[in-house]
């Protein structure tokens, strides 16, 4: 760990953590709340993909659907209008609609290996956003003079990293810039992500031998050939399994740094309170030789 004591990261001029975790436990809050505070440059790593390196794939599919309406597609054979993605910090519906869901496409699916060919390009955008980050933390103290940086990561970051490997590249950049920080949910939280994912399931990012071992179980399970299968209930079944799927990948990530529950991040009011529950959990790790 980059910082050796709860001492060092409470007397550290310069504070640089990563936090992961499933989505919905409080990363993006807390590093909004770390950048409403000052002093603290908030890079996300979701926000870095839908813009840096998967913008122009979202803007084509829009141009694309675009094209299907007669009114719209003169006008872009004209150049007469602007199509782009509005994605913010807090809204990444258009990153979401591009990876899209298999099944149906009366209902909005896509064809399985169109699908695939859509998580292949996240991984390899995730994978370059994290590697980003030691970048932005130059860029965050050189251009901005904001010494203290949060990254906020996807919720996907243990499915494009191999954390049981000492040597891998990702974990070992990441870990030697940054304070890796797992925000640990509970079985209620578990519970709470998977009933607020079916009541709006969205696109997500996993590893292609789980998609493909989900596709093949699901389609078994249900008897429906690949064009049958509603796509929301799909994703919706997936999830509840990629939950176990991801925890032990996320428990072996937490090696490479601290843990905090997210009872205690839901606890945390203020810059100072974020500080204290870091120090609190490098205090709780076993000493690292």
């Amino acid at each position: 760990m980059i910082y050796g004591s709860a001492q060092d990261w409470r007397k550290a001029e310069r504070r640089r953590v990563l936090m992961f975790g499933m989505s919905g436990l409080g990363k993006t809050h807390l590093s909004s709340m770390l950048r409403g505070a000052g002093g603290w440059f908030h890079y996300s790593i979701d926000y870095r993909i839908g813009t840096r390196y998967m913008g122009e794939y979202i803007a084509d599919n829009f141009k694309r659907e675009a094209m299907k309406v007669p009114f719209l597609r003169e006008l872009l054979l004209t150049d007469s209008v602007y199509i782009a993605s509005n994605i913010t910090f807090d809204n990444l519906a258009p990153l979401s609609t591009y990876l899209g869901k298999p099944g149906n496409p009366a209902k909005g699916g896509l064809p399985f290996a169109e699908y695939m060919r859509r998580q292949d390009q996240h991984r390899e955008a995730e994978v370059a956003a994290l590697l980003d980050t030691m970048r932005f933390i130059d860029r965050a103290d050189d251009i901005y003079g904001y010494g203290n940086f949060v990254c906020d990561s996807g919720g996907s970051i243990c499915e494009v990293v191999d954390p049981w490997n000492p040597a891998d590249p990702v974990m070992t950049a990441l870990s030697q810039n940054l304070l890796m920080v797992w925000i640990k949910g509970s079985d209620a939280h578990t519970a709470e992500l998977v009933r607020r994912f079916d009541r709006a399931p969205k696109p997500m990012y996993y590893q292609p031998h789980f998609l493909e071992r989900m596709w093949d179980e699901y389609r078994s399970m249900t008897g429906e050939d690949a064009m049958q299968v509603d796509p929301d209930a799909f994703v919706r079944w997936t999830y509840a399994q990629a939950l176990a799927h991801r925890q032990p990948r996320y428990a072996a990530m937490a090696d490479w740094g601290v843990t905090v529950t997210a009872e205690e991040v839901a606890e945390v009011r203020d810059e100072a309170g974020f500080i204290d529950l870091i120090a609190r959990a490098i205090e709780a790790c076993a000493p690292r030789t």
